[in-house]
């Protein structure tokens, strides 16, 4: 029996896992094994249709944390019999770089390959990345880099051409789901939650797989008699910070989401995505900028109250600040999803920048320019000129455009709100302008 100074080592590999992170214990072994990514892993997709083959290629993958980025670099490692190194654009600058490359060229002369994965490799500047294209070229690594940013923006041109983008997508709640079930058989127990409680705790993962084995190993670890419900679960557990970069690719998805749901008349919608704008830590003062241009471009003359809620909602924030200034806000994107439409005016102003581009040299008729010397008298200028407050109905119907630019149709506004009764002052004008000679 032993005693408290035998020496003898009695742990095993099960005794030894304890001290590894749930995470790390459960690495898949296999492509087989990984969950989520199947439009990626899938017999038909990319690298699917790669391993069938026999023939894989430089690879970019571009996805939130946590999706499988580093374990399927490895186990694709694991498969084309490709030795694996993982470098972080972050702590590898030139020299480490070139000592990955020297090491890869010698394994490659001893017949060995080298799958290199860099994680993070957007923050690699410019003249790093182009490092990899020699060594891409001639075949003495396969370059498989992991982003959160989008490549379009972040990579070189030159890179981008000699690699495959494969976008990995955030995990389900199905796919998170298997995943605590796999903790769970790795733990050996349940855990104590009940039902709702433990769709709250897929929820807090926000789709992040390494974020979520990071929760059940916390819940895991509590000793509590019976299931904890939401509320218990919440109060124990913070909620995780939403995804959310003010200068990155999250920044434009969400004001992009917010602004189209405006544009389709969602208020529920819009409301959401604002929200979650706020959550994520956005400027308060930049949704007002953005909510003011949204009743500019999509709502224009079909509700010209539009704008001034806007800036109406603006002015009350600068004035109550946060929290409750962002109540003005909220209303007023509620106001615009419900507004009526119109986008004439923007088209008619993007038209006019068109038309002012291609005739910019022409002179206004001479019959409304201002003549206050007798020059510009002789020369015709005001000759011809009525004054429509004199004329019938206040409306002359004079030409007003370059003599030689034909009279375009600019402003063409919708049968929607005010517009409406803009479009009929239009057709009246237009009636007159005909009747009275002047082409329309």
């Amino acid at each position: 029996m032993a005693d408290l100074f035998d020496t003898t080592d009695h742990s095993d590999a099960k005794t030894e896992n304890v001290h590894r992170p749930l995470a790390d214990r459960l690495r898949p072994n296999n492509l087989s094994e990984v969950i989520g990514q199947e439009q990626v892993l899938g017999d038909q997709g990319p690298l699917g249709v790669m391993l069938a083959a026999g023939s894989l290629s430089s690879l970019i993958f571009w996805g939130p944390p946590g999706v499988g980025k580093t374990t399927i670099a490895r186990l694709l490692a694991d498969e084309t019999d490709l030795h694996f190194i993982q470098i972080s654009a972050i702590f590898t600058g030139v020299p480490e770089l070139r000592k990955v490359f020297e090491a890869a060229r010698l394994r490659r002369s001893n017949g060995k390959g080298t799958l290199l994965f860099v994680d993070e490799i957007h923050r690699f500047n410019k003249a790093q990345q182009d490092g990899f294209l020699p060594h891409m070229e001639d075949g003495t690594i396969l370059l498989v880099g992991a982003t959160t940013e989008n490549p379009s923006f972040e990579l070189n041109a030159a890179l981008l051409s000699r690699a495959q983008v494969l976008v990995l997508e955030r995990l389900s709640l199905a796919d998170l789901e298997r995943l605590v079930q796999r903790a769970e058989r790795e733990l050996g127990r349940g855990l104590p939650l009940d039902g709702p409680a433990r769709e709250a705790l897929l929820e807090m993962a926000d789709g992040d797989g390494r974020a979520l084995l990071n929760l059940v190993e916390q819940v895991a670890a509590w000793k509590v008699d019976g299931k904890l419900d939401t509320d218990a679960l919440s109060t124990r557990l913070m909620r995780r910070a939403a995804k959310y970069d003010k200068s990155g690719d999250e920044h434009y998805n969400l004001i992009s989401a917010l602004h189209k749901s405006v544009r389709g008349s969602d208020p529920d919608a819009a409301l959401y995505w604002f929200a979650r704008m706020l959550e994520g830590g956005e400027d308060p003062r930049f949704l007002a900028r953005r909510l003011t241009r949204m009743a500019v471009e999509d709502i224009g003359l079909a509700d010209p109250q539009a704008q001034g809620i806007c800036l109406g909602a603006w002015e009350t924030y600068e004035r109550l600040g946060s929290p409750e200034g962002e109540l003005a806000l909220a209303q007023a994107v509620a106001y615009l999803a419900l507004a009526p439409k119109s986008n004439a005016g923007y088209v008619a102003y993007k038209a006019a920048r068109i038309l002012a581009q291609k005739t910019g040299s022409a002179m206004p008729p001479k019959h409304i320019l201002n003549a206050p010397t007798s020059l510009m008298a002789d020369q015709g200028y005001g000759t011809g000129y009525q004054y429509d407050h004199d004329a019938q109905d206040g409306f002359s119907g004079q030409n007003y455009f370059p003599d030689d630019v034909k009279r375009p149709v600019l402003y063409a506004p919708v049968e929607r709100g005010y517009e409406r009764e803009l479009k009929r002052r239009l057709d009246y004008f237009t009636k007159l302008r005909l009747k009275r000679g002047e082409p329309s």
